[in-house]
């Protein structure tokens, strides 16, 4: 992902919570200086700050990272489809029964 990409994603959810920069600097515990070179794709952010970032705006970080990440769910998707691809029709139907009684317990 472009620095400038994130920056932009970044920004997009401050401003959806109505937030000025010196605000999200504050809750994110950084330099008002630091969260506009991030917006403006300058600066990437460190992990630590990018998780502060990502508390203090309460997105995931496949929001503001999801050309890079596959979310949780497509992951375990993916992982269902393979393991029922190499079962048979009968064995398949079976699992697919048991999930679903399974689910209907939860």
């Amino acid at each position: 992902m472009e620095q400038n990409t994130l920056g932009k994603r970044i920004k997009e959810a401050r401003k959806k919570l109505k937030l000025t920069q010196e605000k999200l600097s504050e809750k994110a515990n950084i330099s008002n200086v630091y969260l506009g070179e991030i917006e403006r794709g300058e600066k990437t952010p460190s992990i630590p700050v990018l998780i502060d970032l990502i508390e203090a705006l309460d997105v995931s970080a496949d929001y503001l990272l999801r050309d890079e990440l596959n979310s949780a769910s497509v992951i375990i998707n993916n992982e269902l489809t393979e393991k029922l691809s190499k079962l048979t029709p009968k064995q398949r139907k079976t699992a697919i029964d048991i999930l679903n009684a399974y689910i209907n317990n939860l």
